[in-house]
């Protein structure tokens, strides 16, 4: 059966889990059931904001096999773009959304000996739709949860109500901490490691792993992290001859779609190549996970969705 693009929503919940996060229960307006998805996808919700439309992927964190409703639980950012504070302040129960069709870039590897799963904070969304699937296929997994304290370990009850055999925590207020070299060098081989979480838990485990000769095949990995704001500049578009303003609170994909065009895209994140563009003028600010140092220092690409520009001025091959 084929899904639309984008699925109308109605919000059926709002719950507050910790001062900082709350999670959000979307149901089909049509009245059928969702698109099946697999643990690890995340969907794009559109917010229609006032000055422009906000689009965040957020990670699906219910079961894979429930789909008579989708949750995602956003973080509140104060300091970011405006997407998680509207979608705090001003979505509640009733409201009607669009959310695009699942996607799953951060998907359990079926060949895996052993899952080694360790979050950071509110990346610990996308392991809880993972561990649903773990359970049904009687897997071999450890979940590893490292937060600040209790404001920031959303889901930390209901973690240890049911997979405490499998988890550990790191409360780094109380000086308990997690040491990647000390987790990643006692594995057996075929192993398979996810991680999710802030750009610096993200960094020491996935540079550790490599460092211990992990091969990249078992190393997988999704940040959360709104693109970085920085000053306003001019694209023009080499082969429209369109020139367009992009704020400093928006992004280069944002702005091309507030002006009707339709670039590729699928993660929003900078993780995933869809967006990958040419670039024919203008000095780059690189900010994905995708181009390799290489690629970037060519000055010739950019991913669209998170990087911005150093320059006054970037003319893309569009």
């Amino acid at each position: 059966m084929s899904h639309p693009a984008h699925i109308p929503v109605r919000v059926a919940n709002v719950e507050t889990v910790t001062p900082f996060v709350k999670t959000f229960t979307f149901e089909p307006r049509n009245g059928a059931t969702l698109p099946r998805f697999s643990a690890g996808s995340h969907v794009v919700v559109t917010m229609p904001g006032d000055e422009r439309p906000y689009r965040n992927p957020y990670s699906l964190m219910s079961s894979p096999f429930e789909l008579d409703y989708y949750q995602v639980s956003v973080r509140r950012e104060d300091e970011g773009r405006g997407g998680s504070l509207y979608m705090h302040e001003r979505v509640s129960i009733g409201d009607e959304l669009d959310i695009s069709a699942p996607t799953n870039m951060f998907a359990l590897h079926p060949l895996a000996r052993r899952h080694l799963l360790i979050a950071g904070g509110i990346g610990i969304t996308p392991f809880l739709a993972q561990l649903h699937e773990l359970e049904r296929m009687q897997a071999d997994y450890q979940m590893h949860y490292a937060f600040r304290n209790q404001d920031n370990a959303a889901f930390h009850d209901y973690l240890q109500d049911h997979y405490s055999d499998h988890l550990h925590c790191y409360e780094s207020d109380n000086g308990v901490t997690l040491n990647p070299a000390r987790l990643l060098a006692d594995q057996p081989l075929g192993t398979h490691l996810y991680v999710c979480g802030p750009k610096g838990l993200l960094e020491a485990v996935t540079d550790t792993a490599r460092r211990l000769g992990w091969p990249e095949s078992c190393i997988h990995y999704e940040e959360f992290a709104a693109p970085p704001v920085g000053k306003p500049f001019t694209v023009e578009l080499a082969k429209s001859g369109r020139s367009l303003e992009v704020a400093g609170s928006a992004t280069v994909l944002e702005t091309l779609e507030q002006a009707g065009l339709e670039p590729n895209c699928l993660c929003r994140g900078g993780v995933c190549g869809e967006c990958e563009t040419v670039v024919l003028e203008g000095d780059i600010d690189h900010n994905d996970h995708f181009l390799s140092d290489e690629v970037k220092a060519s000055n010739e690409r950019m991913m669209i969705c998170v990087s911005r520009a150093r320059s006054e001025r970037l003319v893309l091959d569009l």
